[in-house]
């Protein structure tokens, strides 16, 4: 199922258009070449709308916030949807200040977005406005477990009819879902929070899979998050005793580099509710 999609992304090196943070920028990039699509970043009011105009999706990340970029996100967004080109959102610690909280708000009335990921605490925000995360980390007490599975499936599979969106919940346990079908994928390592931006890198992985499969948004972000969980056990596996965070983000951003539609097809990890 995710061969196809994966090889989709190598075959057309999608272009894709992120208003992102600054934080993990480069990182993203990086994450969006090694998959084998194109990255441009671009953030300016004045050349958001050309630059969606070529572009094959964009990915809208809120990390880092200001009155500019808000105004190119908006930009960026609507013009997006009028191209018919899929839109992704992360929204970056929702719930941790008024700005974020009312940004994500007038993102989700204004923008059609294809697929919303974030962590649990996030997408609880956006869907209850409540939540409790910790700034950009998810809340101890939202976290998804083999024991609340079920109810939170249904969550999100609610969340995904409300807003005509594909949902990813990421963290210990995945969910990807639309509002019939969900993704339980149980791929990745513990110590990939230890690593800024995974998240971010995430989400334009993302973009990129679902820019190369338009007519398969659910199992394009499905395959695109198997491909970082896995790349993440890959990159773990391949430590030394003296590595620490900063080899292990880029032993994971070389294996998705590396990453074959064979060796994603074997090693993802999934079920279907």
């Amino acid at each position: 199922m995710f061969k196809s999609i994966l090889e989709n992304v190598q075959k057309t090196s999608p272009l894709i258009h992120n208003i992102t943070n600054y934080v993990t920028v480069n990182d993203v990039a990086n994450v969006i070449l090694a998959c084998g699509a194109s990255p441009i970043m671009a953030d300016d009011s004045e050349e958001v709308e050309d630059i969606t105009s070529i572009c094959s999706a964009l990915n809208i990340n809120i990390g880092t916030l200001n009155k500019n970029t808000i105004k190119s996100m908006l930009l960026a967004g609507k013009k997006a949807n009028e191209l018919n080109h899929p839109v992704v959102l992360d929204p970056v610690g929702v719930g941790a200040s008024s700005l974020r909280n009312n940004t994500a708000k007038e993102l989700l009335e204004n923008i059609k977005f294809d697929v919303i990921r974030g962590n649990i605490s996030e997408i609880k925000f956006l869907a209850t406005g409540i939540g409790s995360g910790k700034g950009v980390d998810a809340g101890i007490d939202d976290v998804v477990s083999e024991e609340n599975l079920d109810s939170i499936v249904e969550f999100v599979k609610s969340f995904s009819k409300k807003t005509e969106s594909v949902i990813a919940i990421t963290g210990a346990i995945d969910l990807i879902s639309d509002s019939e079908k969900c993704f339980v994928i149980r791929n990745g390592r513990a110590e990939m929070g230890k690593i800024t931006g995974t998240g971010c890198q995430l989400s334009g992985l993302i973009t990129s899979f679902v820019a190369a499969n338009q007519d398969n948004i659910l199992e394009a972000t499905a395959a695109a998050v198997a491909t970082m969980g896995l790349s993440g056990e890959i990159g773990w596996a391949n430590m030394k005793q003296t590595d620490g965070n900063s080899t292990y983000r880029n032993r994971i951003i070389d294996a998705i580099y590396n990453m074959s539609g064979e060796k994603l097809e074997e090693g993802a990890k999934f079920e279907i509710k």
